[in-house]
């Protein structure tokens, strides 16, 4: 994975002017928290119901005028490292038999529930990626503490995100020192060596990133990072959480009625 996180920037579509944007950071978080928790606890099976969260997805892309590609790739990457579990979900036990090949069996269960999880995880990872490219991690940061989030807890996360470079750096100079001595071939020896650069690496980024966080303790840094520039709210985010608790109902509605 390491080597692959240079390629993500996670707030690319911050600084757009649509709909979605002028909203108060607070409600884009609160909107994408709705919609996330109504998708994952519809039971298996409710298709109409997904569909109509479907719906509420795609007008919500629409409206921010995402950039698709980034969209559809970081959903590629994420999905490539969930489609085990998924896969794991279709040689459940129970239904009729649709194929089999001596004890393993693939039954109307397993379809089921793959379908249905597999509809989860695509719509959730739709809204949260959408959330996270559009809003900027400060204004995302000041969000979760307007939502009375721990503030010990945004600023564990805000460091996360702060020192992955510093994580990313001494990896890549590590892969460049070991690539200048010829680190190839197969073996117990490579395996080793392989541990010690894990264990280094940790110990170089853990007492860099203390250097840093005392210098920034230094410079008055107090656990969040100033957000600028965000929207402060107003009927327009009302009307935000009106239409997503409303879209959410709804579904519950189709489902308890089993439309």
């Amino acid at each position: 994975m390491l080597l692959h996180v240079n390629a993500f920037h996670l707030d690319i579509d911050s600084k757009g002017k649509t709909w979605w944007h002028k909203l108060a950071p607070r409600t884009r978080l609160l909107c994408t928290i709705l919609l996330v928790f109504a998708i994952a606890l519809t039971p298996n099976g409710r298709w109409w119901s997904w569909a109509i969260y479907a719906m509420g997805v795609v007008g919500v892309v629409l409206i921010s005028r995402i950039k698709l590609p980034v969209l559809l790739k970081r959903i590629a990457v994420e999905f490539a490292f969930i489609s085990a579990v998924l896969l794991g979900t279709l040689f459940r036990s129970g239904g009729e038999v649709v194929a089999s090949w001596g004890t393993v069996k693939i039954t109307t269960e397993g379809l089921l529930v793959l379908g249905s999880v597999t509809t989860k995880a695509l719509l959730s990872l739709i809204m949260l990626n959408l959330l996270t490219l559009t809003t900027s991690i400060p204004a995302l940061l000041n969000a979760l503490v307007a939502l009375r989030t721990p503030r010990l807890l945004v600023a564990t996360l805000g460091s996360m995100y702060r020192y992955i470079s510093v994580l990313i750096g001494e990896f890549n100079a590590m892969r460049r020192a070991a690539a200048s001595r010829n680190f190839t071939g197969n073996g117990s020896w490579k395996r080793q060596v392989i541990g010690n650069m894990m264990g280094s690496l940790f110990i170089r980024t853990y007492e860099r990133g203390d250097r840093i966080y005392q210098a920034m303790l230094a410079r008055g840094y107090q656990g969040i990072p100033p957000a600028l520039d965000v929207p402060s709210g107003g009927r327009r985010d009302i009307l935000a959480l009106t239409l997503t608790l409303i879209l959410t109902l709804l579904g519950q509605v189709i489902y308890l009625f089993k439309w």
